[in-house]
């Protein structure tokens, strides 16, 4: 599966335990997220348009409108990142 170079940086933070929150408009569409990392760090390669190709690719998914976490597929599909500091 070809996954984007920030889809797999979103996918590495949420398999660590990282969380992706939604925030909804009036009419009930999802119009914000933002990915907290696992330490509480928001990261900013998650945009809208990232968010939509991994729901659209089932690699999130949320339980009872709690927060978007890794989904099984999600695990399958991330590859490791080197530890570049």
């Amino acid at each position: 599966m070809n996954i984007s170079r920030s889809e797999q940086r979103v996918l590495h933070v949420l398999a660590k335990g990282g969380i992706i929150r939604h925030f909804r408009d009036e009419r009930g569409h999802v119009h914000r997220v933002e990915c907290v990392t696992h330490d509480g760090l928001l990261l900013a390669d998650c945009d809208l348009a990232t968010f939509g190709r991994l729901r659209r690719r089932r690699l999130i998914e949320s339980f009872q409108s709690s927060p978007y976490r890794i989904s099984r597929l999600g695990r399958e599909a991330v590859r490791s990142q080197a530890d570049n500091r």
